[in-house]
């Protein structure tokens, strides 16, 4: 896998330069949505057209990988499967519910598919059954969603 530590300093660099607002902010986490490359690619794009405007990592995975639970505020650099950068998003509201008491009007700014409340679950529940099957466990209705409503910065 390519190292893009050099690259993400000198995006982060014209960024600053460009808004010097976030002059003494530190170089975020950079990460893409999702477990695919196909998946990771269009919610990157959907970020870029203003479109996707949340994210909803579980509790348990978050608790799982030692993760720090995001903050309003956060800054983090957002990139497609391969590490392209694509947008930098700020963090403007987190609220941790159960799966079941997920809204659709949430679904909708999460902005995947067709925006449904439906599309949100099935999907959703498919990629925590992924991510939690290594371990033997199994997402519910009563499991904790870290909903990460974000708007994009640049």
């Amino acid at each position: 896998m390519k190292d893009f530590s050099k690259e993400t300093n000198e995006f982060w660099i014209t960024f600053q330069e460009s808004n010097p607002e976030y002059m003494n902010h530190e170089q975020p986490l950079t990460f893409y949505f999702c477990d695919n490359k196909r998946d990771a690619d269009e919610c990157a794009d959907l970020v870029v057209r203003g479109i996707k405007r949340a994210t909803s990592p579980s509790l348990w995975s978050i608790e799982k990988n030692n993760d720090k639970l995001p903050e309003i505020g956060d800054i983090a650099i957002v990139t497609d499967w391969e590490g392209n950068f694509k947008a930098i998003i700020k963090t403007t509201n987190v609220e941790i519910v159960k799966f079941k008491d997920v809204k659709s009007d949430y679904a909708y700014i999460e902005g995947e598919g067709d925006r449904s409340l439906e599309y949100w679950r099935a999907v959703h529940i498919e990629y925590y059954t992924n991510e939690m099957k290594q371990f033997g466990e199994k997402p519910n209705d009563e499991m904790d969603i870290v909903c990460e409503q974000f708007v994009r910065v640049w």
